[in-house]
């Protein structure tokens, strides 16, 4: 299921095996080997990428629910037997170098520790944190902080997101005004309000759903949809990214349940802010 999640959030075998960190030949048997399991094609394959059928589009809702569910069950039955474990929590794009210096300083600080990590869409920016699925998060702000603590990690400036032949792909900054006509990314009802509403530039928008990052590029080459974007972040040769000159930048935080005192999410946050510093 984890493997047809990424597929299918991905669109792409070969996006989905770098994000599972394995080959892409054994991740395609596998959803052959599910395909023939269900009964049903789950993807209509091209030399582009792939899409969802029908099912798959059914099966992907049932799957999520199904791996958040059993999420939440390992976590009670790690706390239950005291194995020293951290589930953590990520949003956005796993090739943050960052990310990469926060892992290595931490498996070298934490060899005994079981470090577990829930890879999350756009629709929750706490990954999880809320519900008890994570310890911890690395994620991006602005959301609601209730009941939470958050560490700021990084700061980065926003662009927003065009097809490379847009007539306003090739300017060297845009202002928020000058895309008041275009119709912009929406997440699902029920989505963090503060969260959707800093994605959308402050402003009530219309434009598609989507949740998660490939969703986004999909709808800016299919519908010419506008949407915006940490600058730095790699993108397909048909995208262009401008910066946004009025728009404030993304926060990269580290973020915790108020009042959790466990010592490996203390750690962590310290880690994550010597990692992320340089």
């Amino acid at each position: 299921m984890r493997y047809f999640v990424a597929v299918a959030e991905e669109l792409h075998f070969g996006r989905a095996a770098t994000r599972l960190h394995m080959s892409q030949p054994p991740l395609s048997r596998a959803i052959k080997q599910l395909e023939a399991d269900v009964g049903s094609q789950l993807f209509f394959r091209s030399p582009t990428g792939v899409t969802l059928t029908a099912v798959g589009s059914v099966l992907l809702d049932e799957a999520r629910a199904l791996l958040d569910h059993a999420d939440r069950v390992r976590v009670r039955v790690s706390a239950a037997a005291g194995v020293a474990t951290i589930t953590i929590g990520i949003l956005g794009d796993g090739t943050d170098p960052g990310v990469a210096r926060m892992a290595a300083a931490y498996r070298r600080s934490h060899p005994g520790i079981d470090i577990r990590i829930r890879d999350t869409d756009l629709t929750d920016p706490t990954c999880g944190l809320r519900a008890g699925m994570v310890g911890v998060a690395l994620t991006r702000a602005p959301f609601d902080e209730t009941a939470l603590t958050v560490r700021a990690l990084r700061t980065d400036p926003v662009g927003v997101v065009l097809r490379a032949d847009d007539p306003l792909a090739h300017r060297d900054g845009l202002r928020l005004a000058e895309l008041s006509d275009r119709r912009w990314f929406q997440f699902p009802q029920g989505t963090d309000p503060i969260w959707q509403s800093y994605w959308n530039g402050g402003k009530p928008r219309e434009g598609p759903v989507v949740r998660a990052v490939q969703e986004c590029l999909q709808a800016v080459l299919w519908n010419g949809t506008v949407g915006l974007a940490p600058l730095g972040h790699d993108l397909p040769a048909q995208l262009a990214v401008v910066p946004l000159i009025d728009m404030p930048p993304s926060r990269v935080v580290a973020v915790w349940n108020e009042g959790d005192t466990n010592p490996l999410i203390r750690s962590f946050v310290e880690t994550a802010t010597t990692a992320y510093r340089h």
